[in-house]
């Protein structure tokens, strides 16, 4: 019986299916995990825009948490949407109570249509409680703004963000570079304190780029919770999410999806069937 490692994702829905929990969802299981989930809150949204919101009822999210650690062998945990102080200190505590580590928070804060999907008083709380759990956090430039008070139009702008955030408490920090514009490639900036180091991409000429701060962050916890160091596990993530870009679906009027399973498209799945059928016969 073949077995798989176990993640988490706790994070809210997207109604259209590109980022939030769905994403999460797809991009661990393409990156070789089983994937669970508690659901934070539930969205109306499509390419366009967010256009409505509802968090879930606390002892939900509480219970969905405690649900999926009493039963199964969590290798790793990535949080997303997190909108209310109160909903941030929930999950930090279940968090700490399961011992739901290495842990990746992707301090989801706005949406591509400008949708807050966090509220402004609950920046500090995340900061406080929610940041210095992380064995890594991924905000991309605009989040790492807010987060570090640091106007970021530049790498070194976002080096600079990366060291301001690590004091705040998280083990290391992930700069995504993906909203700095006139650049042939896309630097991401880490920080652990000793090491500063980027990770670097091609720029894709696309604007399907819906749910990719979802997918990369996921990546990351799928591999850590393979087993893979944290460099490697980030590195092996990026390459996953620059590939999903590349082969992105054009659905709806808006920012279509990454494509979270473009190695299984029929043609390539039916040449791997081909290929083990011939390998079989012979």
């Amino acid at each position: 019986m073949s077995t798989k490692p176990i993640a988490l994702t706790i994070a809210g829905s997207d109604s259209g299916g590109g980022a939030g929990i769905q994403a999460d969802i797809k991009s661990m299981e393409a990156n070789g995990v089983f994937a669970t989930s508690a659901l934070t809150a539930v969205t109306a949204q499509n390419s366009e825009a967010v256009t409505m919101s509802f968090n879930l009822p606390d002892q939900l999210i509480a219970a969905q948490i405690d649900a999926v650690a009493s039963d199964f062998d969590v290798a790793a945990a990535k949080t997303g949407m997190l909108s209310s102080s109160l909903i941030i200190k929930i999950v930090a505590a279940k968090i700490e109570a399961h011992g739901l580590y290495p842990l990746v928070v992707d301090p989801v804060m706005i949406s591509k249509s400008g949708f807050k999907l966090l509220e402004d008083e609950a920046i500090s709380t995340l900061r406080e409680r929610l940041i210095p759990l992380a064995t890594v956090v991924t905000p991309n430039a605009h989040e790492a703004e807010m987060l570090s008070g640091i106007d970021i139009e530049t790498v070194e702008d976002a080096k600079e963000a990366a060291e301001a955030i690590y004091e705040q408490g998280p083990e290391s920090v992930v700069v995504k570079g993906g909203h700095l514009r006139g650049q042939a490639e896309v630097v991401d900036v880490f920080f652990d304190g000793t090491q500063m180091h980027s990770f670097v991409a091609p720029r894709v000429d696309t604007r399907n780029t819906h749910g990719t701060g979802c997918t990369y962050a996921s990546a990351i916890a799928a591999h850590l919770a393979r087993g893979s160091d944290l460099p490697i596990a980030i590195e092996r993530a990026k390459q996953y999410v620059t590939a999903a870009i590349r082969h992105a679906l054009s659905y709806g009027r808006g920012h279509g999806p990454t494509n979270h399973f473009f190695h299984l498209e029929p043609d390539r799945i039916a040449e791997a069937l081909a290929e083990q059928g011939r390998v079989t016969a012979a």
